[in-house]
């Protein structure tokens, strides 16, 4: 964990800030290493799950020696088809996707317990650098890859949490660079989504599936080693470091003498319902890198001027897509805003919902005119664009909302029932992408439209009710 130095004590001078470490573009040396360390470790991470689900399909699940080969295969293929029946090749990978991206939301929850009760944040991302790094090198090895997938998990659940939480650790409780930072470090997770595929995704299909997972697991090394070399920038700011404890200590007393009042129980249940309402938003939204990525493969046509373009480049539309879009629509509600038409947070998640459905409209209709052939490219980059719009009308403006109106004392318990909600999101995610194979295409994108209108028109019909519980956010 980093120290507080004497000079960090200190107090800034009025219209100062006390930056420890020294500062860089406005803002503490420590956010840009924080910055690149996550740029790199969603680099591995992206780049990993691009390829997932295509070398389930298209390599591993084929061989048939695969039971006796890969460790926990047969036990793992029994547990799922004892519950949903006998799986064939593309809904036994879709059942997997789902289970390792759900996992990884779920798994934080444990991280932030161990970093706080135990090791520490410092501690903790090491070892989940070092836990994941293992666990892409051992998707190498055939054999390993469900081993490999545990220890991504394990790693990612004591990684993810407490760099961000960092992040907000470099700034006084008053600062009001706190929100550009995590700008910059929202920034720095997309810039390595972005990256991912063409450099993870590119070497898995041309070269070989090993290659690209090595890739993967090269780029979270170099993470690990910006983090470590850089720990010395990254101090905890003294007034945020008091008011955690602080905090910390008065919620353990307000939450064992103050019954929630009416007001708190209204703003509570009302969370809870978008949280089941966000599940079904991410089970639509996730088959990006589940059967959009099928999609993608097998009926897109990614010549371009000669040169064949891995398909995995699709996975970087996404990030792209939110890079260039996420300051134009942040412009957009000021100037609603000013006009005083901003729509509330229930509004905006609602029409995320709906951006969603619109988004699979655009597959259906592909569909119809693609049948069996291969597509151009273009109908994944529409259905990007306006998908990409959704997330960013629901996912933001939920976690923002989150914390806004939950009750103090129970603020990170909701935060972790909204990540839960995202755990399940993606679980039904996998289990939805079981349809892909045994329905028309057409058929599969319009389910997926239908859910997300129906979350949608949800949104819409509680909207008065929500914003009743929630007030004026």
């Amino acid at each position: 964990m980093a120290t507080i130095t004497k000079k960090g004590a200190a107090s800034a001078p009025a219209g100062q800030f006390n930056d420890v470490g020294g500062s860089f573009l406005g803002h503490p040396k420590g956010l840009f290493v924080l910055f690149l360390t996550e740029m790199w470790e969603r680099m591995s991470y992206y780049g990993m799950r691009a390829l997932l689900v295509l070398y389930m399909v298209d390599h591993l699940f084929l061989r048939p020696d695969v039971n006796t080969q890969v460790v926990g295969f047969a036990t793992i293929k029994g547990i799922l088809e004892s519950i949903f029946g006998t799986l064939e090749i593309q809904p036994l990978a879709s059942q997997i996707y789902g289970l390792y991206t759900g996992l990884v939301y779920a798994t934080p929850l444990i991280g932030g317990w161990v970093a706080d009760r135990w090791l520490g944040q410092y501690r903790t991302v090491i070892v989940g650098g070092i836990l994941m790094t293992i666990g892409h090198f051992l998707m190498a090895f055939e054999n390993l890859f469900f081993p490999a997938l545990f220890f991504l998990i394990i790693g990612n659940g004591a990684f993810k949490p407490n760099i961000s939480t960092q992040v907000g650790d470099l700034y006084g409780k008053d600062d009001p660079r706190r929100d550009g930072a995590f700008t910059l470090f929202y920034m720095g997770i997309n810039l390595g989504a972005f990256l991912s595929p063409l450099v993870c995704g590119t070497l898995g299909q041309k070269l070989g599936w090993h290659w690209g997972f090595g890739s993967a697991g090269v780029g979270m090394i170099i993470g690990l080693m910006v983090y470590i070399f850089g720990q010395r920038l990254i101090h905890v700011h003294p007034d945020h470091a008091g008011a955690k404890l602080q905090n910390k200590t008065e919620a353990q007393k307000n939450a064992k003498k103050e019954p929630f009042t009416p007001a708190e129980w209204k703003a509570i249940w009302a969370l809870i319902i978008l949280c089941g309402l966000n599940v079904v938003f991410w089970a639509v939204y996730e088959q990006q890198g589940n059967t959009m990525q099928l999609w993608a493969d097998n009926q897109t046509n990614w010549n371009l001027m000669g040169f064949e373009v891995p398909s995995t480049w699709y996975q970087s539309f996404n990030p792209l897509a939110i890079l260039i879009f996420a300051p134009l629509l942040g412009i957009f509600w000021k100037k609603q805003a000013a006009k005083d038409k901003e729509p509330s947070s229930v509004t905006k998640m609602a029409i995320g919902c709906l951006l969603l459905a619109a988004a699979f409209c655009i597959m259906i209709f592909a569909a119809s005119v693609v049948g069996d052939a291969r597509g151009s490219v273009l109908w994944l980059v529409m259905t990007t664009m306006v998908l990409t719009l959704g997330e960013l009308y629901l996912s933001p403006v939920g976690l923002s909302l989150v914390t806004k109106v939950a009750p103090a004392r129970i603020v990170s318990m909701m935060m972790g029932m909204w990540f839960l909600s995202s755990f399940l999101g993606n679980y039904l995610s996998g289990y939805l992408g079981t349809f892909y194979s045994t329905m028309s295409k057409g058929s599969f994108f319009t389910m997926m439209a239908v859910l997300a209108a129906i979350a949608a028109v949800a949104m819409a019909a509680f909207n008065k009710p929500l914003r009743s519980a929630l007030g004026h956010h």
